[in-house]
């Protein structure tokens, strides 16, 4: 891969955005290598950390090609329908993000489930700048992590939200030092891979049903009630309680 550096391990996929001398611009070869990436997690689902390299996550879309897209490209959704595919990932996505993660750059981490920064940290969406709209998912997904009146900020005011209004906002769970982003992102993916698989994925399955859900509750409960894990685990629970 070009765009990318994979680091494809047996309980975690670690991708990095490798285009440094443009600020890790989201073009179509970076478009294509992720949709390469999801396809090797939906086929063997893993956790999936995404950073970028030189110091920036990713700096927004490609202008140049965006400037030459037109309305059948819009028609065709290539970021959004990327974004999304991520968002649906089986398993959990962890973005850790330092510098900037603008446009596009700042919707692919709004795809993930979970995303920490650092003190260099900032995210923002002035695409109506340019003479478009955030048409990758933050016009909506913006709104569920931070609430509407935040978002529309960030998206009509053109506000940058820095790393300690990330945090306040709940945007990230954590903001740590730079030198220790990759760190505090594999602890995390550490303490989920000591959890159940098929817990973590019904989990998410069932947090991102639309609406109020107590039926797939009960059947997602159902399915994980006669594993052998959930049993496994719940005894070795009782056991150190005994001792």
């Amino acid at each position: 891969m070009n765009a990318l550096a994979v680091d494809e391990r047996d309980d975690r996929v670690v991708v990095t955005l490798n285009r440094p001398a443009a600020r890790n611009a989201i073009n179509a070869a970076m478009v294509e290598e992720l949709h390469a990436v999801c396809a090797l997690l939906e086929r063997r689902p893993r956790l999936l950390l995404l950073t970028g390299a030189g110091g920036v996550f990713a700096a927004g879309a490609d202008i140049a090609e965006l400037r030459a897209r037109g309305r059948e490209e819009a028609l065709q959704g290539i970021n959004s329908r990327l974004f999304d595919r991520i968002a649906r990932l089986p398993m959990p996505t962890v973005a850790a993000v330092d510098g900037y993660a603008i446009g596009g750059g700042a919707e692919l981490a709004y795809a993930c489930d979970l995303r920490l920064a650092t003190p260099a940290t900032v995210f923002a969406n002035p695409e109506p700048g340019l003479g478009i709209l955030a048409g990758a998912g933050a016009c909506w997904r913006l709104a569920e992590l931070v609430g509407t009146s935040v978002a529309k900020q960030v998206l009509l005011a053109g506000r940058r939200l820095d790393a300690e209004a990330c945090l306040a906002f709940g945007l990230v769970t954590e903001v740590v030092p730079t030198g220790e982003l990759l760190h505090a992102a594999h602890r995390l993916l550490d303490r989920m891979t000591g959890w159940s698989p098929a817990a973590l994925r019904l989990t998410k399955l069932v947090l991102d049903a639309p609406g109020a859900h107590p039926l797939a509750d009960d059947l997602a409960q159902a399915v994980l009630f006669e594993t052998e894990d959930k049993h496994h685990r719940m005894t070795e629970f009782l056991e150190r309680r005994r001792t």
